[in-house]
């Protein structure tokens, strides 16, 4: 039981220091060949996203957190490439919000 731990570890470690490592030679990369920052946004959320899809091909547990970020890079790249005039953070803010009441008010006992 201890090396199926050892092993886990291990891969979590080097899935760690892979996504980082693509982070930074995307990062570079895109600075260099100055491509749109929608590209940029979704290059780092497919990164972390690919990641994760990784861990879970390896039988280790999703990330919640590093899900959420790939997909809102993902979510924030489309923005820009769709050339939207409402900034995005305000509309996340108020979508958390709504669904953070909405599961307060439905796990409500009567």
């Amino acid at each position: 039981m201890n090396t199926t731990m050892d092993t886990h570890s291990n891969i979590e470690h080097r899935l760690a220091a892979t996504g980082w490592g693509l982070f930074f030679v995307w990062l570079g990369i895109a600075i260099l060949a100055g491509v749109p920052n929608w590209v940029s946004l979704v290059g780092i959320g497919v990164i972390t996203l690919g990641i994760q899809v990784t861990r879970r091909t390896f039988g280790l547990d999703l990330e919640m957190f590093w899900l959420a970020v790939g997909l809102f890079f993902v979510l924030g790249g489309m923005w820009d490439f769709a050339g939207a005039t409402v900034p995005l953070l305000p509309v996340l803010l108020i979508l958390v919000g709504a669904a953070i009441v909405a599961s307060v008010m439905g796990s409500r006992k009567s």
